[in-house]
């Protein structure tokens, strides 16, 4: 039996419940890491960023924050409050690209109204449409 057989994938709404939380934690982490400079650099700089700056500092806020700790344990902190883990189709660590692969695809399958939520009903393994794209699976931990 493969290692990737006997890994179980935790029910549709414990991973929800685990999304919503991560959106209180990331909350934090992006008043910290995005409006917090932002405010400084108007406040003492002068300086007001574009509208496009700010996406793309939002966005690669979040890429590092993501890949980050898929890449060191396979658990971002909601992750673990839940007891799911990220990993491999194998069973095994994420590499590099696959994380960012996840991260992207992420953003279109849930832009696209929610689809890669609703694909997980109807996927033979229960996994999300990312984790499809990426070769990535959502385990308990």
């Amino acid at each position: 039996m493969t290692e990737s057989a006997t890994l179980s994938t935790p029910g549709i709404v414990r991973r929800l419940a685990a999304m919503l939380y991560e959106l209180l934690l990331v909350s934090a982490v992006l008043a910290v890491a995005l409006v917090l400079p932002h405010m400084l650099l108007g406040a003492f700089a002068k300086v007001q960023a574009s509208h496009l700056a700010v996406k793309i500092h939002f966005f690669v806020v979040l890429l590092v924050y993501f890949t980050w700790f898929w890449l060191h344990g396979g658990q971002t902190l909601a992750m673990k409050t839940w007891k799911i883990r990220v990993v491999d189709v194998g069973g095994g660590r994420l590499r590099p690209a696959q994380a960012v692969l996840r991260y992207l695809a992420a953003w279109v399958s849930l832009g696209l109204g929610g689809i890669g939520i609703v694909w997980a009903l109807f996927d033979r393994d229960g996994q999300f449409l990312h984790d499809r794209i990426a070769d990535t699976r959502l385990v308990a931990a």
